[in-house]
């Protein structure tokens, strides 16, 4: 399984990239919306995108939107990623297209909870 992992930061996106290769998935990263609107169609097979709400040039929201537009990308599962708390914000994420949100921080159990919500066992990988 494929994930793009897209945020500005270089930090974070080592973080979320150890723990999704720790559970057994090839990753991918974008520093910025318009990075991953390049990279993503490049990526074949690609199963989910995990995508930080707040970043320069793109930010998450815009960016789901246009994946959601584009059929090719209009089923691939997005998680955003980020650090807005706000009920509000979820529910603007969800209404905008995103599958499931998870708040930063978070730890590796966390990400693997959300991951099976998606319908993503890295245990049945592995298996």
């Amino acid at each position: 399984m494929k994930a793009l992992v897209v945020d500005d930061s270089r930090a974070m996106r080592r973080i979320i990239a150890k723990y999704l290769v720790e559970l057994g998935f090839e990753v991918h990263e974008a520093g910025s919306g318009l990075e991953a609107l390049v990279q993503a169609p490049k990526i074949p097979g690609l199963s989910f995108i995990l995508l930080d709400w707040n970043m320069p040039e793109m930010d998450g929201r815009t960016l789901l939107e246009r994946l959601r537009a584009d059929p090719d990308f209009a089923d691939i599962p997005v998680m955003m990623v980020t650090t807005e708390s706000e009920m509000e914000q979820v529910e603007v994420a969800l209404q905008a297209g995103a599958s499931e949100y998870l708040m930063k921080p978070f730890d590796r159990a966390a990400l693997r909870e959300k991951l099976l919500l998606l319908g993503f066992d890295p245990e049945e990988k592995a298996a």
